[in-house]
């Protein structure tokens, strides 16, 4: 079939995945829902009027899941479509004039069929989880092939649109919207625990492009994220934003990553558009303590990241200015299909442990059958790991409570700045301390005093400690310790005098 583009005919074929799909049928349910700890309406509506309806954030929620197999008829792209009135508004679904133009070149393609059924039979057993989050001002569904593909190898994938924090859209230098689609991304991991096909302990957050950012602020605040597969994704292009986000640290973070780019930029060209949100340190280069595979994608440009941006043809209106050398839109449909796998075999490798697919992430590209000058490959191994209190805790229960005050000191040999937080320490000796395993929490509480003498009260609860164990020769010590460091202290003197009686 001949489309036009620009003007001109062409017969280069609609967008198509032809990529073999997994051993299970595809599902797909919509769930409208809110988060109710969030407001995203104003009070008061376009016309001033006080607002009536529910004010909270809406997030129409979409889950592709593994199904039993089923004669039921699938779903075609026009089935996604229609979900766009009701993004944001479930009480008065409306399209927005801004999908007008995106409608208009989805049109040869609303017929064409997916893989998943809506509301299909649920596959018996828990699976690994995927959180999606969309590019820029996108519906959720705009990776719907990648989701349906996941799913059919034994995935349940969850997505919600992308918009801003009180609007439905926002601006590419809008943080206050990435925590917002960051927030949405720990909602929907919250919401995937209540399913009861998920196995939150294989739990994965995918992106396209500004969804990338909120799955980095994301992970940065919530350790159930075990994997991060990301598309072109901007906390490479907007690492100033990064940087804004105070609380994000590249460079201590330790889950494993897939970054797929499109072709490169020249400096020249980076150079010419940067603004000040695009100037800060790089993710990539800080992210040394995860491994990293990153696949450059070298025919892509951004947008074919996006099955559903590549289905449409105003999408290519300027297809010969923007693309590379003679990649045609054929080639990009195959691409995508490599998109695909890697991002499969990178969840496969590490939510699953598939050996298969950990080789074939390191094979050379050419080894897992990709076309010549399609893709390359580099392959990090994360280096040593990032001293933590978790991993103090982790490396205590190894080699013993006893070598506690050593752990730390081998771990400040690897972060001379490594000082955990005193809060949390004593919270861990209180811990310690419910158990019953006070001999145990004696060593947490003396790393605290080594670490920072200067603690409130710290030799009184050592002293405690003893005490509750039967040593009132330690306990005693410890009090007139506390003595010395703090004279006035009236507790250490009761309980001195108390013991003494």
């Amino acid at each position: 079939m001949a489309v036009m583009i620009c003007g001109a005919a062409t017969s280069e074929p609609i967008f198509h995945f032809d990529v073999k799909g997994g051993p299970y049928a595809v599902g797909l349910k919509v769930v409208e829902q809110y988060d109710r700890s969030r407001v995203y309406r104003g009070a008061v509506d376009a016309l001033g009027k006080p607002y009536a309806d529910e004010r909270a954030r809406p997030l129409q929620t979409l889950i592709w899941y593994p199904a039993k197999a089923s004669n039921a008829k699938p779903m075609i792209v026009k089935d996604y479509v229609d979900l766009l009135p009701s993004e944001t508004d479930f009480s008065h679904p409306r399209m927005g004039p801004g999908w007008a133009e995106f409608m208009e070149g989805m049109k040869p393609t609303l017929s064409s069929p997916m893989r998943a059924i809506a509301k299909a039979p649920a596959a018996a057993g828990r699976f690994p989880v995927v959180i999606y989050a969309p590019s820029l001002n996108a519906m959720s569904w705009e990776n719907a092939d990648l989701c349906e593909f996941l799913a059919s190898h034994g995935y349940v994938v969850i997505a919600t649109p992308d918009f801003g924090a009180r609007t439905r859209s926002m601006g590419v230098d809008d943080l206050p919207g990435a925590e917002a689609e960051a927030a949405d991304v720990e909602f929907l991991i919250g919401y995937a625990q209540s399913l009861d096909d998920t196995d939150m302990s294989k739990l994965a957050v995918a992106g396209f492009s500004w969804g990338g950012m909120a799955n980095l602020l994301a992970a940065a605040r919530d350790d159930r994220i075990r994997a991060m597969a990301e598309l072109d994704t901007s906390f490479r292009y907007y690492p100033g934003l990064v940087k804004d986000a105070s609380y994000v640290h590249p460079d201590q973070m330790t889950i494993p990553m897939l970054y797929m780019s499109h072709g490169e930029e020249s400096d020249e060209d980076w150079a010419r558009r940067t603004r000040p949100s695009q100037i800060g340190p790089s993710v990539l280069n800080a992210w040394t303590h995860g491994d990293l595979v990153y696949v450059n994608m070298r025919a892509f440009i951004h947008g074919e990241f996006s099955s559903m941006f590549q289905r449409s043809e105003n999408f290519w209106k300027f297809f010969p200015q923007t693309h590379i050398a003679d990649y045609t839109r054929e080639d990009g449909a195959i691409g995508y299909g490599w998109v695909a796998r890697y991002v499969l075999a990178f969840l496969d490798d590490y939510l699953k442990g598939d050996a298969a697919a950990a080789t074939f992430l390191t094979n050379p590209p050419a080894a897992n059958g990709a076309p010549a000058h399609f893709i390359s490959v580099n392959y990090r191994k994360a280096k040593g790991v990032v001293p933590t209190l978790d991993r103090l805790r982790a490396e205590a229960g190894r080699q013993g409570f006893d070598d506690l005050s050593k752990i730390y000191a081998d771990l400040k040999k690897e972060a001379p700045d490594f000082k955990p937080d005193a809060t949390a320490m004593s919270d861990w000796a209180d811990e310690l301390k419910a158990a019953g395993r006070y001999p145990e929490a004696i060593d947490v509480l003396k790393l605290i005093a080594e670490i920072n003498p200067s603690t409130p009260r710290i030799y009184i609860s050592i002293g405690d400690a003893y005490l509750a164990v039967g040593d009132k020769k330690l306990a005693i010590a410890n009090y007139k310790l506390q003595l010395e460091k703090t004279p006035d202290n009236l507790v250490a003197q009761d309980k001195l005098k108390t013991i003494s009686n």
